[in-house]
């Protein structure tokens, strides 16, 4: 319950993974949250990350030991709140001649090891890869590979699981839905807040306590033009392309490219039929609502890969790309790649005293900590006197036991054995035990309703629309799920004319709701 006077105590602006990770903070420990995103959760740059809970290996090299400590320690806590979307990852860096040499490489790792608090994961070491798995889809001259384990994560899953943790607790989540505008209020004690509905184009005034601005790269923008009364702070922003081909190779590791402009690149097994390649680092000045991959960029992947495979790949190989923007704390060098990937939480009073909260750069990695923190920056606002709680509490669908999700993946298939192993496979990693709500009263496939594309019926579309904010096909092709990569011309507009059909009809009975009250 907010205070007295207050529509709610928090409205967070951004539905990205941090924005989402502190309503679910903020909403456990007794405050009342509104959380509002312009388009759909996860819309920009928490679903085109490079899909990895990592430590960031090479963050080692700029010295950023505390950060590196941080994230190593947040993939046990995530192993362990969500094992159906965070599984362990074993990641294969051969050795490149005049990048990094090998005795660097070994002191690295064995850091990469010990920082973090490592215990479920396996360690570090080497092998050789003539006449292994790891060694067969690569060029003959890389001989010698060093290995290291970290996390793969389904990254928009992680930012709607987090939010129907909120929703489930007591937050709004309104998508579709932009602040447009907040103002301080005279006196100092809250903010006057006006949202637009993107549906309808109709407009909401709230009275909050207080503002966080957890809008990602749009973060300045937020300030500069959304937000009275606090200067802009500067950011950095860097795009990061991903492109996504036929798979290159057979076995579940994923590689570590050296490239001579010592970046790094990564190729990684990807939805069972294709190897994801990237990420970039480019500097971003153009539209945040329109990002896409350029053909430098592009090319760039493909030389890399082409370096390292011995299957050649060319641009017609590509089946998708994918782009997002990473807001950075500026400083920390000329390119964009030596840019720190840390966290500032700016706690900011106006004139008249009205506090707002930004979040100024971070990783998918790191979310956790930083909602966190956050959260106990504002209870110094708040008091609730309630203690952080995230650390040891399983993210919906995540309440696994043991947190074996292969011990799950069995008892799912002797629990529905008329689903397809395909199916109960992605079912399982998708939803984890949550999986019980998307098949209530189901028996056959026949009782699944239509397929929408292979793997895609209607009671998971729907589950997606009731539970999860799916409003448009994208939201469920590209976001809830990848099986986009599988759709063919019909798809799109068959879903997206059920999904038109069924908001009608949800908005129909709200409606007659409403007038019979």
């Amino acid at each position: 319950m907010s205070a007295k006077g207050f529509d709610a105590d928090l409205l967070i602006i951004g539905g990205g993974i941090n924005g989402v990770g502190i309503a679910r903070d903020a909403v456990g420990r007794g405050l009342d949250v509104v959380l509002c995103e312009k388009g759909d959760l996860a819309g920009g740059t928490s679903s085109a990350s490079t899909k990895l809970i990592h430590g960031g290996l090479r963050y080692l090299e700029h010295y950023e030991f505390k950060l590196v400590r941080s994230a190593l320690s947040e993939r046990e806590v995530l192993l362990n709140a969500a094992p159906h979307i965070v599984s362990p990852l074993r990641f294969i860096l051969p050795q490149s001649p005049g990048v990094r040499p090998a005795w660097l490489i070994r002191i690295g790792l064995f850091l990469y090891d010990h920082l973090g608090g490592r215990e479920r994961l396996p360690g570090s070491g080497s092998i050789t890869l003539a006449g292994t798995p790891y060694g067969a889809p690569l060029k003959p001259e890389l001989q010698k590979a060093a290995y290291y384990s970290d996390c793969w994560v389904d990254d928009s899953r992680l930012v709607s699981l987090n939010a129907l943790d909120a929703y489930e607790r007591g937050a709004t989540i309104l998508t579709r839905t932009e602040c447009v505008q907040a103002t301080p209020d005279p006196d100092g004690q809250g903010w006057q807040v006006t949202l637009l509905d993107h549906n309808d184009a109709s407009r909401r005034q709230m009275h909050v306590r207080v503002v966080v601005n957890a809008a990602g790269p749009w973060a300045e923008r937020c300030l500069g033009e959304v937000i009275d009364g606090v200067p802009a702070t500067v950011m950095r922003l860097v795009r990061g392309s991903h492109i996504v081909v036929p798979k290159l190779f057979d076995h579940d590791s994923a590689y570590i490219f050296q490239n001579p402009d010592r970046r790094i690149v990564f190729a990684i097994p990807y939805e069972h039929d294709f190897t994801m390649i990237g990420t970039t680092d480019d500097d971003f000045n153009g539209d945040l609502d329109h990002v896409k991959a350029s053909e430098y960029e592009v090319d760039y992947l493909c030389e890399t890969a082409n370096r390292f495979f011995a299957r050649p790949i060319i641009k017609a190989d590509i089946v998708w790309t994918f782009s997002g923007v990473r807001p950075l704390l500026g400083g920390g060098g000329d390119q964009a790649r030596e840019v720190t990937r840390d966290y500032r939480l700016d706690l900011q009073r106006t004139q008249s005293g009205s506090a707002i909260l930004s979040v100024l750069g971070g990783k998918i990695t790191t979310y956790r900590k930083l909602a966190e923190q956050a959260v106990s920056k504002l209870d110094t606002i708040f008091n609730t006197g309630k203690a952080a709680w995230t650390a040891t509490a399983a993210l919906p669908g995540g309440d696994i036991a043991n947190a074996d999700i292969d011990a799950f993946i069995i008892k799912t298939t002797q629990t529905y054995p008329w689903l397809p192993e395909e199916l109960i496979h992605r079912y399982a990693r998708a939803y984890g035990t949550r999986l019980s709500v998307l098949l209530d009263g189901a028996t056959s496939l026949d009782g699944m309703g239509a397929q929408f594309c292979p793997g895609l019926y209607e009671r998971e579309v729907r589950y997606l629309v009731d539970h999860e904010w799916a409003e448009a096909a994208e939201d469920i092709l590209w976001r809830r799920t990848k099986l986009g990569l599988y759709a063919d011309h019909d798809t799109v507009p068959r879903l997206q004319d059920w999904l038109t059909a069924h908001r009608v009809g949800k908005h129909a009975v709200a409606q007659v709701a409403k007038e019979t009250r």
